[in-house]
């Protein structure tokens, strides 16, 4: 093993990650992570399913951690980088695991079913039968289990018992029985015969071979193990998949001229064309041409999104329709792209405590199986059964104690549920999230951005009497159309949505913080503020006017009212709109046992008219933002376990003080920076998601702990008491890691709300 020489890039935080190769059981990391944890300075955990190690280190060289990892008699090196990793030809590490087990499987498949059918069939058995037997077995003994042996031989030579020393010793003790019956016993003598049982045969002596055991525990082992990596592979697609969204090269515009070069030569600043059908290569921003961007990858939404000059566009997203020129603003490792993959990772690297439990009891447990085999032999023996039987005994209770399922339990489960969740758009960014969201029972709401889209519309118009709601729709967007502000262009958009037809403007005026005027069709048209409209240009609506503008206001609405000719038009309230999902997903909260708040900064009437629109009772406005984190350890301090979901600066604190923070995926970086679980599509329907698939993970990665723990505990005193064949035992052990498996890859299987109310 040769240390990599190649520096890690060390996170801000102090954070390396370490690929870690040669772990063969939850064990292994634990021998990894003790390892590391003795340097000084260091804090490392070590996931024994993705074969990663994260690092939390202060200053200490990363040549030092790899030898440390090395020490332990294990490999480490720095990943490669993504951009690397999706452009590199030759197959991944995990492709070629893969490769040679599926090889030394299908080898020792085919030698170990001709062995097994002659020991188990008597009318097969043909004179010196058993020496064909042993002629095909030895290849399995020695080629085909070399992996466990390898392993068992590196943990031994660091005082250290791991599951493969349990393997391979069942192969080996098994192995060197049959040899000596063959060499120095009466097995080997021509017209040998033997049959299968399932119990342990007392009166069995010398003459007894166990070539059998020692194939097809081999080879169930090695299909457990081949089973394993398979699932390994499946379930981290999320996460090449995402490796291999953007595009492979760019078309930069250099003195007029048209390239086309590989995306990662591109730096901040570049200016590249996209043409439809092609993928945007980079985050940037449009600075010349229209056109439609197929923004699903991050927002799991079909339609398109229309982008214009000044749009922000996002790296790997697709161009439908126009020739657009982009401005690259992020490259590498700080775009969009290269946000996610770096949270799908990290929710598949960490590890949660109930992992940490599962390797602790590894960890003890192999010493333990190894006292108990040794019992049993020295038991039987005492008690004057034979030395086959005991034998026997002892290698079952070998056999049948190897911690496979129990290694398996929660890492697969992890893994299945993390990338589940990226497909979704729920990118959880450590499975301690799962934990926590189980003892959840109350959720945080922010307001602006969460419940409702953030963006202002008009939410109503009221004109004078004698005039049309499209009269006075279309005089607003005719003076509005030459403003800038947002609530003109709320109000420009919403004459384009209800089709209202906009006259044109002339000697168009605006009057910074109060409105605007402009003439339109010859009358002057004004549109502004109430107390402007009335206290600047003598306007006088009538009292219920009056009223109902007052109400808008204190409802959190902008109101502007209008006047033609010194006469009253009507006036048009302007306001946050609510998400079509926001008041469904507050419902589906509440049926999952949270009780929700709302916490904003806005005034109390918008937040009561939001609060009853969706069905929120407990409502805390005018919140600010340390105010937020404030009432975030309130609920704490009165024993509640605290969720809190936003999407701005202002909620950073209080997610990061939220015992689960949830962050939109629309929303500001220093937000996703401080959450647990970012839900890129914005769609409050996926905190519901998020929720149900983390509970579902736990549940099944305690389903899973507690087949492994029940599964040895009722089979080594069976094993023990020799009523078991070590060939049985085999086949068990196995089952019981691809159960294990099998059950943590229905997780794929999870519907989000979205699809259960349309298929209901």
């Amino acid at each position: 093993m040769s240390t990599d020489a190649r520096v890690a890039p060390t996170a801000p935080d102090g954070d390396v990650e370490l690929d870690i190769a040669g772990m063969t059981c939850a064990s292994c990391a634990v021998r990894i992570e003790r390892k590391l944890n003795k340097l000084p300075g260091v804090e490392a955990t070590v996931n024994y399913a993705t074969e990663k190690a994260r690092v939390r280190t202060a200053g200490v060289p990363t040549a030092d951690l790899i030898a440390a990892v090395e020490a332990a008699g294990y490999a480490a090196a720095v990943p490669v980088a993504p951009v690397e990793e999706a452009s590199a030809d030759a197959a991944p590490s995990a492709d070629g695991e893969l490769a040679s087990l599926r090889l030394r499987l299908l080898t020792s498949t085919a030698l170990a079913v001709p062995v097994a059918l002659m020991s188990m069939i008597p009318l097969l058995q043909f004179t010196n039968w058993q020496w064909l037997a042993l002629t095909l077995t030895a290849p399995i003994a020695v080629w085909g289990a070399w992996p466990f042996h390898r392993a068992a031989a590196i943990n031994a030579r660091h005082g250290a018992a791991t599951m493969d020393t349990l393997i391979s010793l069942g192969v080996i003790a098994s192995f060197g029985w049959s040899l000596y019956a063959l060499f120095l016993g009466t097995a080997g003598m021509p017209g040998m015969h033997m049959t299968f049982t399932l119990f342990g045969m007392p009166e069995a002596g010398a003459g007894e071979i166990y070539l059998e055991v020692t194939a097809l525990v081999t080879v169930f082992i090695l299909a457990g193990r081949y089973a394993e990596a398979r699932a390994k592979r499946s379930s981290t697609e999320a996460l090449r998949a995402l490796l291999h969204l953007g595009a492979k090269d760019a078309v930069r515009l250099v003195n007029g001229l048209e390239q086309r070069v590989p995306v990662a030569q591109l730096i901040v600043g570049d200016h590249v064309v996209v043409r439809p059908g092609e993928k945007i290569p980079s985050d940037g921003l449009v600075v010349g041409g229209a056109s439609a961007i197929d923004a699903s990858m991050l927002t799991g939404e079909s339609v398109p999104v229309e982008v214009t000059t000044g749009s922000r566009v996002v790296g790997a997203t697709m161009n439908t329709a126009g020739r657009l020129t982009i401005e690259i603003t992020r490259v590498g490792a700080d775009t969009e792209l290269a946000r996610m993959q770096r949270l799908v990772e990290e929710a598949q690297t960490g590890k949660a405590r109930v992992q940490r439990l599962a390797d602790r009891v590894s960890a003890i447990f192999v010493p333990i199986v190894l006292v108990l085999a040794v019992v049993a032999f020295v038991g039987w023996m005492l008690v004057g059964g034979s030395v086959e039987v005991a034998f026997t005994a002892a290698v079952a209770t070998l056999i049948i104690a190897c911690p496979c399922a129990l290694g398996l339990a929660t890492p697969t489960a992890l893994l299945v549920g993390t990338g589940r969740g990226s497909q979704l758009g729920i990118l959880i960014r450590g499975p301690q999230v799962l934990e926590q969201t189980r003892r959840i029972d109350t959720i945080v709401l922010d307001k602006t951005g969460t419940l409702t889209t953030g963006e202002m519309a008009v939410t109503g118009a009221f004109p004078a009497e004698g005039v049309s709601r499209d009269e006075l729709i279309g005089f607003a967007a005719a003076v509005e159309a030459g403003s800038e502000h947002p609530v003109a262009r709320a109000i420009v958009s919403g004459a384009a949505a209800h089709r209202s037809q906009v006259p044109d403007a002339e000697a168009f005026t605006s009057h910074a913080g109060f409105g605007v005027q402009g003439i339109v069709d010859g009358a002057l048209v004004v549109a502004g503020r109430p107390s402007w409209v009335q206290g600047e240009w003598s306007i006088q609506p009538p009292a219920d006017a009056l009223a109902n503008a007052d109400a808008l206001a204190a409802d959190g609405a902008t109101v502007v009212m209008l006047a033609r000719d010194g006469a009253y038009l009507g006036a048009i309230a302007v306001g946050d709109t609510i998400k079509p999902t926001s008041a469904e997903a507050v419902a589906r909260l509440k049926a999952l046992g949270l009780h929700p708040v709302l916490l904003t900064g806005d005034n109390a009437g918008a937040a009561a008219r939001v609060a009853a629109a969706v069905g929120i009772d407990d409502v805390r406005a005018g919140v600010t933002p340390a105010g937020k984190l404030e009432a975030i350890r309130d609920l704490q301090s009165a024993g509640r376990m605290v969720a809190m979901v936003g999407d701005g600066v202002n909620d950073a604190a209080a997610l990061a003080g939220a015992d689960l923070g949830m962050a939109m995926g629309g929303g500001t970086d220093a937000a996703i920076a401080a959450s647990d679980i970012t839900l890129v599509s914005g769609d409050l329907l996926a905190t519901v998601d998020a929720i149900r698939l983390a509970r579902r993970t736990l549940g099944t990665i305690k389903g899973n702990l507690f087949w492994a723990f029940a599964y040895n505990v009722a089979a080594i005193p069976v094993a023990m008491l020799g009523l078991l064949n070590p060939l049985v035992a085999a086949a068990a052990m196995a089952f019981s890691s691809v159960f294990v498996v099998t059950n943590s890859l229905r997780l794929r299987a999870f519907t989000p709300s979205r699809s259960i109310r349309e298929t209901g």
